[in-house]
């Protein structure tokens, strides 16, 4: 029987099970062993990771190749254009090359969303909107990227959907346990 276990990361936890530094880590949210985190989720982003204990779902998962979809929350400085969220839909161009196209839309804010701790920075005279982002690809902090590069930077990540997964009713910190 395979094991899923889907985990609300908080913000400033690192996505692995040990920190030499003594930095909050998966461990002090997941106490089972034998788990892995089925690809990554920087420290400064918050959201669903999934957890197993089988090798080929945590690749299958993981590897872009098999183009698993993640949805992402995303908070942006400024007001993104049209220009902007076609570039974002069509692939963005940076250092390793043009992403996959993905898709975007403007949303109001998250439902429910909780409190980030420490808050986002606040500027009176910059407005901030969010997106949801589904891409089919993973490279290291892509959204990111792919936001700041269209002129629109990142405030606030928060993974909401991989694959068919969501993070529905889990609050920072809480999991979920399933199996296969």
């Amino acid at each position: 029987m395979t094991r899923i276990i889907l985990l609300n990361k908080p913000y400033d936890v690192l996505c692995q099970f040990r920190d030499r530094q003594g930095r909050p880590t998966l461990a002090d949210y997941v106490p089972e062993t034998g788990v892995y985190a089925a690809g990554r989720l920087d420290r400064d982003s918050e959201g669903l990771v999934v957890l197993t204990d089988d090798g080929a779902l945590q690749a299958r998962i993981s590897d872009p190749k098999h183009k698993v979809s993640k949805t992402y929350w995303v908070q942006v400085e400024g007001v993104p254009d049209e220009e902007a969220l076609k570039a974002l839909t069509e692939g963005v161009l940076l250092r390793d090359g043009l992403t996959r196209p993905a898709r975007v839309r403007i949303m109001d804010a998250p439902a429910g969303l909780w409190p980030r701790n420490p808050p986002i920075r606040s500027r009176r005279h910059i407005p901030t909107t969010w997106l949801e982002l589904t891409l089919s690809e993973g490279r290291n902090r892509q959204v990111r990227r792919m936001t700041a590069a269209v002129g629109h930077p990142t405030l606030r990540l928060i993974r909401y959907r991989v694959g068919s997964w969501t993070l529905d009713g889990l609050g920072p910190g809480e999991r979920l346990y399933l199996e296969l």
